[in-house]
């Protein structure tokens, strides 16, 4: 499996009386967005961002697992 890279991270605890994080990450040359709740890091919702638009993403379990051990390191 590729690599990929977080660009940014921002965790939201004011938002509908939950925590969130949403990361941001590069992936096989496309930028992705994924929020996690902050509480389990179930996944809430996926993007990939394309020429100006966003996009439900497709992303496979082994990655959202990859990504959310590193979220996991960093809080």
């Amino acid at each position: 499996m590729s690599s990929f890279k977080v660009t940014s991270m921002i965790i939201d605890d004011e938002f509908d009386g939950e925590e969130y994080v949403t990361t941001e990450f590069l992936y096989e040359n496309k930028f992705y967005s994924i929020t996690f709740k902050k509480a389990d890091l179930e996944v809430i919702n996926a993007w990939v961002f394309n020429d100006g638009s966003s996009l439900p993403a497709n992303l496979s379990e082994e990655l959202i697992e990859l990504i959310r051990d590193d979220v996991k390191k960093r809080f």
